[in-house]
């Protein structure tokens, strides 16, 4: 177990301790004075709407052994009260996390995975790691706290791991280059190039150069892409002689294709080859995107040679993280699909694809603004409405300033009595109580700024009392 000791901190850091102990351990890191375990290292995070270093104070009292803080000054009295306690002063906490991290991350000589993409990186995260975890105690990425302050807070949660399972997000061209300098990945996967963030980055070119960031942290990593996206393709094709990388996919012939794909409500299955020979695969989700996703984390199964009966297990056994795909089958008879915590044009196009699955009487999509497109954003929802009408959904509902362009363009085709459009998002729950019949399916979508997966949440509850 490699923990560090507070002098490995002032050493990484540059900082300067103020009073304790150099030599005490420091196991667990935390960086809500709220949730302090007893000697946890408290580190204090300044954001755009709070400051962490005003409560370190807290932090101590809570049970920290060691606080992190910048721009503090002892006095006589705080020296007093917590005698016995580290406090180490630095120049940028924020700064210092890094610097922990990526030390931290020097001590193990262990597979680290590193995962990013426009959609699709939660869930190829948790089909990796329940894959990598039948051969190796895996480490991975909590729910997709995937940033610069989530990504080192992970790896700082090291201890006996034999492998390290990564998500890296993005909104900003920069921002991935310094999340790999951190962790320093052995295997680089690139989901797709989506139309995520386009409105920060313009172009999806521009989306593909900050993703390929991810190659810039280790020398000679391993990198698998999916090879049915356009862009990724074409990458491939220009650097494949240069560095090592594997492909997936569905379409373009690849170094794993999945082949014979049955696509049910909530599961589905394919064979590929695996091994030697070609082998059926049951993938626990509905969706061709969770195709793909398994695929992918058969191509780290193979590379970490790992049995492949248990590269099958790792698929067939997998858990979504919560947010992700929740299917609820109330006391009416009415299920709900709840994937409103994240949207972009793919992965709305994605659910509408699963939603069309169903076989129920009527499938219903409530679906809100995607939010971060910019001037794409019109266009985009456009061709979202063009997805509700290619998936023969029957009734859509619309909410936001930009869904009504969905909605435009559903109505050019949709019987107009079963296509609404609501200014205020908090009316949606009495349409659908008004509109519902038993054996309906109802699918809520939309960015995580539109709340929607919270009103879905009180639907269900109130539904489920019968109210």
């Amino acid at each position: 177990m490699n923990n560090l000791i507070v002098k490995d901190v002032l050493n990484e850091t540059k900082g300067q301790l103020l009073m304790g102990n150099e030599n005490l351990e420091c196991k667990n890191f935390s960086k809500d004075s709220r949730k302090i375990q007893n000697g946890d290292v408290y580190i204090g995070i300044k954001g755009e709407t709070f400051n962490g270093n005003l409560f370190w104070k807290q932090a101590l009292r809570n049970g920290a052994s060691c606080v992190i803080i910048e721009n503090i000054n002892l006095t006589k009295e705080d020296k007093k009260e917590f005698e016995g306690k580290t406090v180490i002063k630095v120049e940028n906490t924020l700064d210092a996390l890094y610097c922990i991290a990526k030390y931290k991350r020097s001590l193990y000589n262990i597979p680290v995975i590193a995962i990013t993409g426009s959609v699709g990186k939660t869930s190829t995260k948790d089909m990796v790691a329940n894959v990598v975890s039948k051969k190796y105690k895996t480490l991975k990425t909590k729910g997709n706290n995937n940033n610069n302050i989530g990504l080192p807070f992970t790896i700082l949660r090291m201890k006996d791991e034999e492998a390290m399972v990564l998500e890296m997000g993005m909104n900003h061209l920069g921002e991935i280059r310094l999340l790999t300098s951190i962790a320093k990945p052995t295997i680089c996967i690139i989901t797709n190039i989506g139309t995520s963030h386009i409105g920060n980055l313009g172009s999806r070119e521009n989306i593909l150069k900050a993703k390929l960031e991810i190659l810039e942290g280790s020398d000679n990593p391993t990198v698998i892409i999916n090879n049915d996206d356009d862009l990724l393709h074409n990458w491939y094709e220009k650097n494949k002689e240069k560095m090592k990388i594997r492909t997936y996919g569905i379409t373009e012939k690849s170094d794993i294709n999945a082949n014979d794909i049955i696509l049910e409500e909530s599961s589905s299955q394919f064979v590929c080859n695996l091994g030697e020979e070609k082998v059926k695969i049951k993938v626990p989700v509905g969706g061709e995107h969770f195709v793909l996703n398994s695929l992918c984390a058969v191509m780290v199964g193979k590379l970490l040679a790992i049995d492949e009966k248990r590269i099958m297990e790792g698929i067939e056994t997998f858990k979504l993280t919560k947010k992700r795909m929740d299917i609820t089958l109330l006391s009416n008879g009415i299920k709900v699909i709840n994937d409103a915590y994240n949207a972009s044009f793919e992965s709305m196009s994605a659910s509408l694809k699963v939603l069309s699955k169903f076989r129920e009487n009527r499938k219903i999509a409530v679906l809100g603004d995607m939010l971060e497109l910019g001037d794409f954003s019109k266009e985009l929802h456009k061709k979202v409405g063009e997805e509700v009408l290619n998936n023969k959904i029957d009734i859509l509902i619309g909410s936001g300033k930009d869904a009504k362009y969905i909605v435009e363009k559903a109505k050019e085709k949709m019987n107009l009595e079963n296509v609404y459009y609501l200014e205020d998002k908090n009316k949606i729950i009495d349409l659908l109580k008004k509109i519902g019949r038993p054996g309906d399916v109802i699918l809520w979508k939309a960015s995580n700024g539109m709340k929607f997966y919270d009103l879905a949440e009180r639907m269900i509850h109130v539904w489920q009392k019968g109210n």
